[in-house]
């Protein structure tokens, strides 16, 4: 995710209407067929809501042997992406007053370590020291054989927690297995049919267990060793992901279930927020986990979000409640990073810019204003504090000029990180870009829009 939202650039372009333009269609076929093509990922299948609605639904590449034309209705495995809608399940039992999510884990599943103080907030938060079970990013021998949840808890829950609940935040596939198993006892039937009855058919959604969600008619996993070429990957044999990422559906169905989170429909809107509300530690810190999605804000637009890894899969969600906006990209490969680079780039496509983001693209304007100065050996030195003015002496504006002059007008000029406060001023770092050579720009301003620049420092690139 930091990848997706660093990417979210300052330049994303004003949405007039909801509906894609052409423009913006063409862009995010480029978007998918170039990252495609770059990586070898054989498809991607996307959806992307706009306005509060599915603008475009679309399959790119090769999903499998039997598909011949990619299509965007085709199930692909979502994984961990699913926890959100198990800890969806468990918030409606405690609307219904089956349960508490501040019931420890012993009341309802016995002999896990630490179920006499572990809490149900604290599996759907990763707060509970239960070790995870699958922190490897590929197949393990013992998921060549079928598990049940039950076989999951015996030979991974009962090993001594990993810290006191609560204390530390640890991704923990374990801890949604036992939150499954929860659902299923307190609501006495299949997680998969609480979530039907409560979700998926309301919504007109059609998931299926990503179990059975192989053979003709879905798509093939694949995988890649190093730059080696791309091989079908074998499937996990039945149950290693029940309730830590037992779905499998199209992007356009996950896009009606963020559509829904942002309406704040179905579930009660307290829900909702819960569902979003970080978790903290005992220390009063939190990473932005809530229960089973992650929530917080870059550059002025709010998000929510969550990926996922199954087996030759990968997966990312991310919903702009605040702009009624989201982007699903399903991709049938477990290598490279084109699933979260894909979306952070429909991102930027499809994004209004944000007052942050519009303040900002004034303040790299300003910068490159600046640079071009020092490049031709002059400066206004009314944008400078007095220790600016200090330093840029005669002999620094000749060396300057003497050696950016050279170099010309650079290919771009782009801020490389959100800005942050130091020592009463504004750091922005830019990044200048030229056909032989990349600068480093390193500034501190004053504060405010018309802030003048104590530091405007140029210095060489790797």
């Amino acid at each position: 995710m930091k990848a997706l939202l660093a990417a979210l650039l300052l330049t994303a372009a004003p949405v007039s209407a909801q509906e894609l333009s052409p423009a913006e269609t063409a862009k995010v076929d480029r978007i998918v067929a170039d990252s495609l093509a770059r990586t070898g990922v054989p498809s991607a299948s996307i959806a992307i809501v706009r306005g509060g609605r599915i603008v475009l639904a679309k399959a790119y590449g090769k999903q499998s042997e039997t598909i011949p034309i990619a299509r965007a209705d085709t199930k692909y495995p979502i994984a961990s992406i699913s926890k959100q809608f198990t800890a969806a399940a468990m918030l409606l039992l405690r609307d219904q007053g089956k349960l508490s999510l501040d019931d420890t884990v012993s009341k309802y599943v016995p002999g896990i370590s630490g179920g006499d103080i572990i809490t149900i907030r604290q599996l759907l938060s990763h707060t509970s020291g239960l070790q995870d079970y699958w922190p490897q990013d590929y197949s393990f021998a013992a998921m060549r054989e079928p598990v049940t949840p039950q076989d999951i808890i015996d030979r991974w829950a009962k090993k001594p927690l990993d810290f006191a609940p609560g204390t530390q935040w640890q991704y923990s596939n374990t801890g949604y297995v036992i939150a499954g198993m929860i659902v299923e006892k307190v609501a006495g039937m299949p997680l998969l049919d609480v979530l039907k009855g409560h979700v998926f058919t309301p919504l007109g959604m059609a998931p299926v267990d990503q179990d059975l969600a192989n053979g003709p008619g879905y798509p093939q996993g694949y995988q890649r060793f190093a730059l080696g070429p791309v091989r079908a990957e074998r499937p996990a044999a039945h149950g290693w992901l029940f309730a830590a990422g037992e779905l499998a559906m199209s992007a356009s169905d996950l896009a009606k279930w963020d559509i829904a989170r942002m309406n704040r429909t179905l579930l009660p809107a307290a829900d909702w927020a819960e569902q979003e509300t970080p978790v903290k530690l005992t220390d009063g810190t939190t990473n932005g986990y809530g229960l089973g999605v992650t929530a917080g804000e870059q550059q002025g637009h709010r998000f929510v979000e969550h990926s996922g890894e199954a087996v030759g899969f990968l997966s990312q969600n991310t919903v702009f409640p605040d702009d009624k906006a989201a982007v699903v990209v399903l991709v049938n490969s477990d290598f490279s990073d084109a699933f979260s680079s894909i979306a952070a780039q429909i991102a930027e496509t499809i994004l209004p810019p944000s007052q942050t983001q519009r303040a900002e693209v004034a303040n790299t304007a300003k910068a490159r204003g600046v640079y071009a100065m020092l490049r031709s050996g002059t400066l206004d030195r009314t944008l400078m504090t007095s220790n600016s003015n200090d330093y840029f002496t005669a002999t620094a504006l000749a060396d300057y000029k003497a050696t950016l002059a050279p170099l010309g007008e650079p290919k771009s000029f782009d801020l490389v990180r959100a800005p942050r406060l130091r020592g009463g001023f504004v750091n922005r770092n830019y990044r200048a870009v030229f056909a032989d050579r990349t600068l480093n720009i390193v500034t501190y301003a004053e504060p405010g829009e018309t802030g003048r620049y104590e530091q405007f420092l140029v210095m060489p690139s790797q």
